[in-house]
């Protein structure tokens, strides 16, 4: 099974979001690879509690949207 967690950047907030509604979770931080590691260390017992199918890999998607011009 794959899991693709959506990052996303949050201007208004200044932090990365991870999403996935699969697992389901939704975390934040000010650092992708702080993110990431959130991300992969929750999942187990996320899976456990949720009693779903664990994911053999994960898949990152980052997504950042910037204002070009004004």
């Amino acid at each position: 099974m794959e899991c693709l967690i959506h990052i996303n950047w949050d201007e208004e907030a200044k932090v990365w979001t991870a999403i996935n509604d699969y697992i389901p979770l939704a975390f934040e931080s000010e650092s992708v690879d702080r993110l990431m590691e959130k991300v992969r260390n929750a999942i187990p017992e996320l899976v456990e509690l949720n009693h779903l199918e664990s994911p053999r890999f994960l898949y990152f998607l980052m997504e950042n949207r910037e204002e070009v011009f004004a």
